[in-house]
């Protein structure tokens, strides 16, 4: 991976991208608390995450994506590489003795 972006300018570009503010996500986030998340200084629970991406009509997956690729070449391979371990799991959990 080239260049790391962090979680919170992902989400500050994503928050950019839909034309909301800070204030708009008042419902699920005091603008303070999403300020810090921007600037990297707290890191979301996967709940809280899911509630930001609710608002801004996103995966929380591809909020993630965003945060580590910068284009869409490291995207794509990204996205396949996630997708090849998911699979390589379950079929390994499959084949697995007392697999529930």
């Amino acid at each position: 991976m080239a260049k790391k972006t962090t979680l919170g300018s992902a989400l500050q570009t994503a928050r950019k991208a839909r034309g909301l503010s800070q204030e708009a996500f008042s419902d699920v986030s005091s603008r303070t608390y999403l300020s810090t998340l921007e600037r990297g200084l707290k890191s979301p629970t996967l709940k809280k995450l899911e509630e930001l991406c609710e608002v801004l009509d996103l995966h929380p997956l591809t909020l993630l994506l965003l945060s580590y690729t910068s284009n869409q070449k490291q995207a794509r391979e990204l996205a396949e590489k996630i997708l090849d371990e998911a699979e390589s799991i379950r079929t390994q959990k499959a084949k697995a003795p007392n697999s529930n």
